[in-house]
């Protein structure tokens, strides 16, 4: 039998972290409680959970300074952010520092349970479009060589850059994997989200807009002049053809 997944809750609200901790114990999950961020960032060390929910008003360390501290330890840690305003600068931070997902105060239990099991299910579930034993031009089974330097490994859910491994997040890897299914093909932000954040995805299209940059950053040798992820435009985004297409 396979073991609950376990949910850190980072919030300095008692009575807030007793809500969520209780709808997620009713939906299978466990979950470990931190009230400030440097308690947070211990407990991830002492025993990394499956998610984070993070407050991004906490004391000591705010939610966007753990959450930064986290990519950089963890880079493949889902992240879910809680802000306490609809406000889109908030949301726009959140996802600056990594966050997978956020959450907005005053929030349906419901709702940021859907949302957890929505991220947990992109970070761990097999590739949407490239399936197992797929052989195509550029792709050796589950490995896509995106560029001679550049390798996605779909099995072990990583990607190379001249041999060393990429720090990605789960949402990373997941819209780079979407677009290395559609290698060439101009994608709209709507397509990508669904490709990449599944058909039961929140959020808005800005939010590929910032994974789009967090990629390129990582993975181009001039991120403000891209050669692997193209801009489309007014529409959305396209890999460069594979190598073995070009010519």
């Amino acid at each position: 039998m396979d073991r609950p997944q376990t949910i850190l809750v980072v919030d300095d609200e008692p009575a807030l972290t007793d809500v969520v901790t209780y709808n997620l114990r009713q939906a299978g999950f466990e979950t470990v409680v931190a009230l400030s961020g440097r308690e947070a960032l211990r407990l991830v060390e002492d025993a990394p959970p499956d998610l984070v929910i993070l407050d991004l008003m906490l004391p000591e360390l705010d939610g966007l300074t753990v959450c930064r501290t986290l990519r950089e330890r963890h880079p493949s840690l889902p992240v879910v952010m809680l802000t306490a305003r609809d406000s889109e600068l908030d949301r726009v931070l959140g996802l600056e520092t990594g966050a997978d997902d956020y959450v907005t105060k005053p929030f349906s239990p419901r709702e940021l349970v859907a949302r957890v099991r929505a991220v947990l299910r992109r970070a761990g579930r097999p590739g949407a479009g490239v399936e197992r034993g797929e052989s195509a031009s550029g792709r050796d089974g589950r490995r896509v060589t995106l560029t001679p330097d550049l390798v996605l490994d779909l099995a072990g859910r990583e990607v190379r850059k001249k041999g060393e491994p990429v720090g990605l997040t789960p949402t990373e890897f997941r819209l780079l994997e979407a677009l290395a299914s559609h290698p060439g093909q101009a994608l709209s932000r709507g397509q990508l989200i669904r490709l990449a954040w599944g058909e039961d995805a929140f959020g808005d299209e800005r939010t590929v807009d910032v994974h789009i940059r967090h990629l390129r950053e990582k993975l181009e040798d001039a991120p403000s002049e891209p050669r692997l992820i193209l801009t489309v435009r007014g529409y959305g985004y396209k890999l460069r053809p594979l190598p073995a297409e070009e010519g």
